[in-house]
């Protein structure tokens, strides 16, 4: 079972290791990390850690991490899967990204209804580093499950980390464009609308779409 720890803790050299070994020590498996520095509110200046752990005993967990001196404030929290669920990662120029936004948020919407957990994330991004860059971001992005790239040219340094991004194991849907990233992209589509609507129902577990049947086709 998967659970989530919010800990608010002093921003001080060590406290992630007194945290994890705690864990380790109670045969816990962190599968995600998340580590920052509170920049507004009460708690400026100090760090928000929040983790999410797989199995061993995780009261005796909560009471000794707790019983830290470093540890001004911990909870037990939700897991992202379970509130925010996948990610749809949407990039690109901006009039596009918002067509594409748009029929990717109401299908999820569509899909939400229905219990799932299906999320959007736009970012409209100009100049082909950028790009490049934002792309390449994707691998190490929590829960992102397929991108988006919506634009009228997209190549060079873009085109390579497609490449390396689609080898991570993340699908990638381009709109019809000049340059070479169709040609590498798992699929391509002329409208945006449809490209955003087909983009969640690849991650959907209701919906019959699959980019694995159709990869290397043009709509």
């Amino acid at each position: 079972m998967l659970r989530g720890i919010q800990i608010i803790a002093k921003n001080q050299i060590g406290v992630l290791r007194d945290i994890t070994a705690i864990i380790a020590n109670h045969n816990g498996n962190i599968t995600f990390a998340q580590t920052f520095i509170i920049k507004h509110g009460e708690h400026a200046g100090n760090a928000l850690i929040y983790l999410e752990v797989e199995g061993g005993e995780f009261e005796k967990m909560l009471e000794e991490i707790s019983s830290l001196d470093t540890v001004i404030e911990m909870q037990e929290e939700r897991p992202f899967e379970h509130i925010f669920g996948k990610r749809v990662i949407v990039l690109g120029g901006g009039a596009l990204v918002s067509q594409v936004a748009m029929g990717a948020i109401s299908e999820a919407d569509r899909h939400n209804l229905r219990g799932e957990r299906i999320s959007v994330d736009t970012m409209p991004v100009v100049g082909e580093e950028e790009l490049a860059e934002a792309v390449r971001a994707v691998a190490r992005l929590h829960r992102a499950e397929v991108l988006v790239l919506a634009g009228g040219l997209m190549g060079g340094g873009i085109t390579e980390e497609v490449k390396k991004l689609k080898k991570a194991g993340i699908p990638v849907i381009s709109l019809s464009m000049f340059g070479s990233v169709p040609r590498v992209a798992d699929l391509v589509i002329s409208d945006p609308v449809m490209a955003g609507t087909l983009a969640v129902m690849h991650i959907s577990q209701k919906a019959k779409f699959d980019v694995d049947r159709v990869r290397g086709k043009k709509i």
